[in-house]
């Protein structure tokens, strides 16, 4: 389970990045003639703008705030999953086949397996959370910096 969510992971890391890459990228065309050092002078002062407006600045990256993980074992359960399930099935194995221990055991077994992939969703559920909250960021980046642009006299795609 752990390679596997290991990987997905990282895959959902790459398409993030090319993602904000993406929205990163804007194309300025001087519309008014002007030249190419206005230009520079122009989009400079219209990134710090879009920076204050914002608050994001894309040249320095914010660190992910590292939500705290869930309490899990070493075997990425969450503790007292398995004593949980055990006394579940103890009861259910001496009810339905008169064996409390065999039904414990797989009690233990199906919640210690229920919680690893329980944790495992909620880790990428918070990634993604976070890549949807980086890329709406920088997407108001953007249109900040192209609305400033825009209103010194160039076409921003």
């Amino acid at each position: 389970m752990k390679p596997s969510f290991h990987i997905v992971a990282a895959l959902s890391a790459c398409a993030a990045l090319i993602a904000t890459g993406a929205v990163a990228q804007q194309y300025v065309y001087p519309a008014k003639g002007q030249s190419p050092d206005q230009q520079k002078k122009d989009e400079s002062a219209c990134y710090q703008w879009a920076v204050q407006q914002t608050g994001v600045d894309p040249s320095k990256p914010a660190a992910a705030p590292a939500a705290p993980p869930p309490p899990t074992t070493a075997t990425g359960t969450t503790p007292g999953a398995g004593v949980r399930g055990a006394a579940r099935g103890a009861v259910v194995g001496e009810v339905v086949g008169g064996d409390a221990g065999a039904g414990a055991a797989a009690g233990a077994a199906v919640a210690r397996s229920q919680s690893r992939k329980q944790n495992a969703a909620q880790a990428q559920q918070q990634q993604q959370a976070a890549q949807q909250a980086t890329s709406s960021q920088q997407a108001a980046f953007a249109k900040a910096r192209a609305a400033c642009l825009e209103g010194r006299g160039y076409t921003v795609k």
